[in-house]
Parts: C-alpha cells; sequence; structure tokens
C-alpha cells in the first residue's frame, strides 16, 4: 500500500479545508491550484494530503470525484470503500446534485436562463486532453446536459450558477463557451483574462454546493464560500453577490 509522508505544515493545511466530516464522509474546500490527483508538480496533490486523516491501518479517505486543478470548493471523499462505492453510484445515477458559480464573458447569457443539452467528444494533442461539441451521432459523442442561471450581469460579465446535470469532462467550460459565454480566465475554451481592465487570476469557475445521499441514510448538503479572488474581481467588476451564495450554508446533519 503506497504511503505518503507529510509535514506538520501540509497536515495543518488540509485540515483548514473540512467543510463537513462525519464518520463516513469527509468534505472538503479546495483551493484554486491545488491538483486532486495525478499533478505533474513536485507538489503533493489533494488525494496524497488525504493521508493527514488517514486511519492507524493507513487507510486514508478516497476521493469521490475529481475537480479541475483550477477549479475551487467543495470536494466529496469516503473515509471507507463501501462508502466509497456508494457514492460512486450515487454520482453514476445521477443523485449527487452540484451546484457551481462562474464568471462568464461578455456579459449575461441569452437568454438568461436556460439549458445546454450538447454532446461533447474528447480529443488530445500531446499530453493535453480537452472537449469539444459534437453532433448526437458522432460515433465518439457523449451525451452531456448542463443548466444555468444568471445573478448578476453588467455588459462586460456576468455571475451565473450552472448546474451540471451530467458529469463529462470539462463539461461546463466547454458549455458555456458554446454559447459565446465562455469561462473567464480559461484560454483554452477561449475565456477571457482580462474583464474590465482587471486580470483575472485563473479559471473563475467554483464547486458551490454539494447535495448527496448519504451512505448511513437521508441527504447531506455541503457549500464553500466564495473564494476571496473570485470575490475580489466580482467586486472589481460591480457584479453583486446573492445572499443566498455571500455564506455557505451550513451542512446538514
Amino acid at each position: 500500500m503506497k504511503t505518503v509522508t507529510l509535514t506538520p505544515e501540509e497536515v495543518a493545511f488540509v485540515r483548514t479545508l473540512v467543510l463537513y466530516e462525519d464518520a463516513e464522509v469527509l468534505a472538503l474546500n479546495k483551493p484554486p491550484g491545488l491538483s486532486s490527483q495525478g499533478g505533474r508538480i513536485a507538489v503533493h496533490t489533494l488525494d496524497e494530503l488525504l493521508f493527514a486523516f488517514a486511519k492507524k491501518s493507513g487507510v486514508r479517505p478516497r476521493l469521490v470525484h475529481r475537480l479541475d486543478r483550477d477549479t475551487s470548493g467543495v470536494i466529496l471523499t469516503a473515509r471507507s470503500q463501501p462508502g466509497a462505492a456508494f457514492l460512486g453510484k450515487a454520482l453514476m445515477s445521477r443523485r449527487v446534485k452540484k451546484t457551481y458559480l462562474a464568471i462568464v464573458a461578455p456579459g449575461a447569457p441569452d437568454p438568461r436562463e436556460g439549458g445546454v443539452d450538447v454532446a461533447l467528444r474528447k480529443e488530445s494533442q500531446g499530453r493535453e486532453a480537452y472537449m469539444k461539441v459534437c453532433a448526437d451521432d458522432h460515433p465518439d459523442a457523449q451525451a452531456a446536459s448542463s443548466r444555468y442561471r444568471t445573478l448578476s450581469s453588467s455588459p462586460v460579465a456576468a455571475l451565473v450558477e450552472l448546474a451540471p446535470r451530467t458529469g463529462r469532462m470539462h463539461q461546463l467550460r466547454v458549455h458555456m463557451a458554446s454559447i459565446g459565454r465562455p469561462i473567464a480566465g480559461d484560454p483554452r475554451y477561449g475565456g477571457a483574462l482580462v474583464l474590465g481592465g482587471k486580470p483575472v487570476p485563473r479559471l473563475m469557475l467554483h464547486a458551490a454546493a454539494l447535495t448527496f445521499p448519504h451512505p448511513a441514510g437521508g441527504e447531506r448538503r455541503v457549500a464553500a464560500p466564495i473564494p476571496a479572488d473570485m470575490a475580489s474581481l466580482l467586486a472589481g467588476l460591480g457584479l453583486d453577490i446573492p445572499s443566498a451564495w455571500a455564506e455557505p450554508a451550513p451542512a446538514a446533519t
């Protein structure tokens, strides 16, 4: 069994990310710039940092899903193999509700609220993989469905709430680009790197809340506050943050 030795500073750091924990589940607030798994730079990934929560047997929580390196927000782990299997099945059967916040440009989508039901296919360029929209009957087509809602907007940019109904790689990024409103800070899919004269520090996509069936029964909702870099850009653009998202909702117990 692979083990990773963490420094006291790394242990202290990852413990500050805890949003919710119980005997079965551990939910963390992943910061931007931290790879969920399989990073190529010589720092520990979130998956490796989970050794901070390992049992005496060496068994650590398991990631149930992943977030892109520059995406921030709620990420779910299971403390046991049965818990991981339960949550994995819940994800596959679309019983896990994911809600994201994103800054898109230019301005609000038209219409301001709607859905994108466009198939995607994966392509590779060297070591990089990316997604493209495609016809439903393409041999590599993967059905993909997303919903969006504009929360606040200006002629320059908009804050939108996003809800993926499927879990394809880069789905929200490609779907928003496909309707002419790519997510800011996403050069791979045409996102603006400067908005209103202000630099966009990274991909402006935040996993704001996750509602999921719990292995022990019932349902839980965990939310993560909007990170400082995103809140600062929103303020600089004069975009309001609705009160429902200004502070994280308490995790259900």
